[in-house]
């Protein structure tokens, strides 16, 4: 007997949260011909509902509608009803939020939307209560409403559905003049940013405030562009209150999803593998800007949780960790001041409690986030102490309470392996290790590098693209000569790679090579790229977010603007460029530069939805310094020559190396004729491939790189 009332058609799925509403009393579908043909045929409408793991409001509408029998029967008896894991089918959210957007005024998850049997949206929302609440009509009002709408007014919403499916055509096409790109669009971008920063607590505008690396990013670039002080000291205020705040885990390493007030203290809870891979790298390059000790604590403990918790033992990272543990949102993180006094005893309680402001009374629903009250150095002061002597004190504090909060139960793990969000990690743990010199950060690059290429890629052959797939998991399976025994295997998902995979992941391994300088990276990379523009692009210009031979849905998605993520465009373009500067074929470039041609008028008016883009146009704009390396990597000379190209931000610095002892050729443009002087390793340090006189000395190098920056 099965323990459960209701199994539906989700049963069969890898997503985590599809998984999770497989026992819901509703009929739920994965999206798929099945379910379309089924409208099609009983001539029903589709409810479609979308969210994500880590969503807490999406839990809320589970317990409260979709576990409710009669919620559950009304939506069987009037519609075929699809569950969609954003995550899974970015291409699919994109369309249906773009007409939530247009319908409500606003979008979120979780994403409730109404469409014909062909798949066309004509009513949408987002959470909706199991009751009439707060102004707001009950889900059941809306289900009957919708219901009967279907019944005796069909024609009308056959019409308006008609008119969205034109506006979502005309908001994905992109055929706007090419225009080039020049430092005034960095500028008005940043006169744009500037107007909107809260110089009292950092960031941008008011609650809520989410981190927006992309944004911090160019401000780091604009200030290495200007060697203007302001727009460094606007990122680097916005790092520090983040990392003081409680949307930063001040014990366990990593970031919160966002704040939910201005100061950085309440977050939700959720930790989303994409934002700690992006905010990774922007602490890692404020940390080769100031040398400062302060920002790469950060990337490490960011880093390091990410291995602990969030990296499969096969090399995948997984892809969110849930703000909830047991029904709470929070529980896990937050603490009482009798908990911590329990764990250090009162002395070192009443100083940890008064640096991380916990108080009796609580910060937050009765307890306390921990967040820091003063930068270590003031804070030792003020309790007339050594800043050396506090700082082992505190770090001996937390590793307790660490070890004390490891015996919680944890949020529940999403784990499934995106390839997309993978490849931002791979960037992060790549720059990482070669910056920080970090041997265990490579390995994790590596590990995550050759399982994504053995599990979810098909390399180039006969006359065909390389293919990503986008999702998988690894799922227990059972062994068919040993029935009782069980053993993990990852299940990759029927589905194909969407641009953001492509894009992403090439652009990960383009860091990888930069890190290793093994080209069976760089190969992969121009695979990837070649896939690229074979299946994505658009004649008007960018690409396509989906394959040319993709599933065909209501409309080809495009996706141009950086949300959470940076748009699959951002990042393809940027990533174009980098290899063309590597390897000097212009068919990499034409395509970027037509592109950001394009865009350039659009980020420079509205730079808080083009972070990563603005980021690709300063490579564009450049100039680009190429530095090509001849010496074993191993050697102390060659060592040194790439210490000093790492040890500071280059923000448009190209690495290649030539190690006389590697079986492949040569071949890139920047090595190519390339040779040790006096049988010393080498530095050849270029401006858009105008050359510098060679060099072995890493402090003539120094000097070369700091006039050209």
């Amino acid at each position: 007997m099965s323990e459960h009332r209701h199994t539906n058609r989700l049963i069969g799925e890898t997503s985590p949260y599809l998984l999770q509403h497989a026992h819901n009393p509703v009929d739920w579908y994965p999206w798929g011909e099945e379910a379309l043909r089924r409208a099609k045929e009983e001539n029903k409408p589709i409810l479609l509902s979308v969210g994500y793991s880590a969503c807490h409001w999406c839990h809320v509408m589970e317990r409260e509608s979709f576990e409710n029998e009669e919620i559950a029967a009304l939506m069987n008896a009037h519609f075929v009803n699809v569950k969609v894991d954003r995550e899974e089918r970015p291409d699919i959210d994109h369309i249906y939020m773009s007409a939530v957007q247009m319908l409500a005024g606003q979008g979120g998850w979780p994403m409730t939307v109404f469409l014909t049997p062909d798949g066309k949206p004509f009513y949408g929302g987002t959470y909706y209560p199991p009751e009439d609440r707060y102004g707001r009509p009950g889900f059941p009002r809306i289900l009957q409403a919708v219901a009967e709408a279907w019944r005796e007014r069909r024609e009308q919403i056959e019409q308006q559905s008609e008119e969205i499916l034109r506006h979502l055509k005309q908001m994905s096409a992109l055929d706007l003049p090419a225009k080039a790109a020049t430092q005034e669009i960095f500028d008005r971008a940043y006169q744009q940013l500037r107007m909107s920063f809260d110089r009292r607590l950092g960031g941008f505008g008011d609650a809520p405030k989410f981190p927006q690396p992309m944004i911090l990013d160019f401000l780091l670039r604009y200030a290495v562009r200007t060697r203007e002080r302001e727009p460094l000291e606007m990122a680097l205020f916005t790092l520090e209150k983040m990392a003081f705040g409680g949307i930063y885990d001040q014990l366990g390493g990593g970031f919160h999803r966002y704040s939910t007030d201005s100061y950085w203290l309440v977050p939700h809870f959720e930790k989303m593998l994409y934002d700690n891979a992006q905010l990774a790298l922007t602490y890692l390059r404020a940390y080769q800007i100031t040398g400062d000790a302060f920002y790469r604590r950060i990337v490490e403990e960011t880093l390091d949780y990410v291995r602990r918790e969030m990296t499969a033992p096969f090399g995948g990272f997984y892809s969110t960790q849930d703000a909830d543990s047991e029904g709470e949102e929070g529980r896990f993180f937050v603490w009482t001041e009798e908990e911590i006094r329990e764990i250090l005893g009162s002395d070192d309680a009443a100083l940890f409690c008064r640096y991380y402001d916990v108080t009796p009374r609580g910060n937050w629903e009765h307890k306390n986030i921990l967040n820091v009250t003063a930068p270590p150095d003031a804070f030792a002061r003020a309790v007339r102490m050594e800043p050396e002597a506090f700082l082992q004190r505190l770090e001996a504090m937390r590793r307790r309470l660490f070890e004390a909060r490891e015996k919680r139960i944890k949020p529940g793990r999403d784990e499934k392996v995106l390839v997309s969000w993978n490849g931002l990690m791979l960037a992060a743990f790549a720059d990482a290790g070669a910056v920080l010199r970090r041997a265990d950060y490579l390995q994790t690059a590596v590990n995550n590098a050759e399982f994504v290429l053995r599990e979810m890629y098909r390399a180039p052959g006969a006359g065909e693209a390389a293919r990503l797939m986008h999702t998988g998991k690894e799922v227990l399976v059972e062994e068919p000569m040993h029935p009782a025994q069980r053993a993990a295997a990852f299940r990759v998902a029927p589905i194909p790679g969407f641009l953001e995979d492509y894009a992403a992941y090439a652009d990960g391994l383009l860091r990888l090579y930069e890190a290793t300088f093994e080209r069976r990276w760089l190969e992969a990379a121009r695979a990837l790229a070649d896939a690229i523009l074979e299946r994505f692009s658009d004649p008007n210009g960018g690409f396509f977010s989906t394959a040319a031979d993709a599933e065909r849905l209501i409309e080809r998605p495009k996706d141009i603007m950086d949300n959470a993520t940076p748009s699959g465009n951002s990042v393809a373009l940027e990533a174009l460029l980098r290899l063309a500067i590597l390897t000097g074929e212009e068919r990499y470039r034409g395509p970027a530069v037509y592109a950001l041609q394009q865009l350039g008028e659009m980020a420079a008016q509205h730079p808080q939805a083009f972070g990563r883009l603005l980021c690709a146009l300063d490579l564009l704009v450049g100039p680009s310094q190429e530095l090509a390396v001849v010496g074993a990597r191993e050697d102390p000379g060659t060592q040194a020559l790439l210490a000093v190209a790492r040890e500071s931000y280059y923000p448009n610095l190209l690495l290649a190396l030539s190690d006389p002892s590697d079986p492949l050729p040569d071949d890139l443009p920047l090595l190519e004729s390339r040779a040790m002087q006096d049988g010393r390793p080498t530095a050849y340090l270029c401006e858009n491939y105008a050359c510098q006189q060679p060099t072995s000395d890493p402090q003539t190098l120094l000097a070369q790189l700091r006039a050209g920056r």
